[in-house]
Formats: structure tokens, C-alpha cells, sequence
């Protein structure tokens, strides 16, 4: 083990969970201060396997989203810019969310979805596909949303 090994070993060893957790919040910052996009993302590529061990998607996923989204701040944080660019809020942002959400969610749920129990798995899946077609169709025409829906099933049968 080195020496900076045996130093974080020694210094965490006295820590309590919170403050580790609080130190790691202010390192972040310094941390990531520097970095380009590109750079974190790889590191996250690398990281990722490692920290996804042993963790419950199922039960992470809506507390960090949350997070993300402004948690107990109604309107706060990210989400008053993401309830103004679902809303069609003024600006080039208007757009954004959904062009966003088209790309990162196919990609995570094809990540995600291996990874849950059969049970868990089949159940979300119900529910992401009910939302996607009740959803999907909102303002269409009786015509439009048969079309809509016939176009699913023989997606989903090929």
C-alpha cells in the first residue's frame, strides 16, 4: 500500500458516514473544476461498473432523479429550467428536454433493464409502455391513435 493509500485509510478510518459524505461533496467541486465533458465522461465509464456493484437501480433511480429535478424545493434547481423547457418555455432550451430524453432514455433503459429481477422488470415494463402510448398520442385523433397504436404492436411482434 503507498503512502497516500495508508493517508486516506488513516484519515477516513475516524470519519462518520456524514462527514465522509461531506467531504466528498467539497471535493467533487474542486475535483471536477477543470474537467471537460469528455474527460468525465470517461472517467464515469470507468467508475461506473465499480460503484454499480451490489446497488438497486430500482430504488436509486427515482431518489436521484429526484435530486437532480430540484427535490424539496418545488420549482428549485434544475426543475423550474425543466418544467419551463416541458412547458415550452421562451428560448432555446424549448426544445431541448425532449430531444434530450429521445436519445438518453433508450440508452439507459437498455442498460438498466438487464439488471432488474424478471418480477420488477416485466412490471416497469407495463407501466413505461402504457405511459408511452397514452402519452405518446395526447392529441391525436381516434384515426391517429389506432394508426399509432397498430404501429407499436407490429414493432414490438418484429
Amino acid at each position: 500500500m503507498g503512502m497516500m493509500d495508508e493517508m486516506m485509510e488513516s484519515m477516513m478510518a475516524g470519519m462518520s458516514k456524514e462527514e465522509k459524505q461531506d467531504m466528498m461533496a467539497k471535493m467533487m467541486e474542486k475535483f471536477f473544476a477543470d474537467m471537460t465533458a469528455e474527460d468525465k465522461q470517461k472517467m464515469i465509464e470507468q467508475m461506473m461498473p465499480k460503484m454499480m456493484e451490489g446497488v438497486n437501480m430500482m430504488e436509486i433511480m427515482p431518489k436521484m432523479m429526484a435530486g437532480m429535478m430540484g427535490g424539496r424545493e418545488s420549482g428549485g434547481g434544475m426543475m423550474g429550467m425543466m418544467s419551463g423547457m416541458m412547458a415550452g418555455a421562451q428560448g432555446t432550451e424549448m426544445t431541448m428536454m425532449p430531444r434530450m430524453m429521445s436519445v438518453m432514455m433508450p440508452q439507459c433503459l437498455s442498460v438498466m433493464l438487464p439488471n432488474i429481477p424478471k418480477e420488477q422488470r416485466i412490471d416497469f415494463v407495463l407501466k413505461m409502455v402504457t405511459i408511452l402510448l397514452e402519452q405518446g398520442s395526447v392529441g391525436m385523433s381516434d384515426e391517429e391513435k389506432k394508426d399509432f397504436v397498430a404501429k407499436v404492436v407490429e414493432k414490438v411482434r418484429t
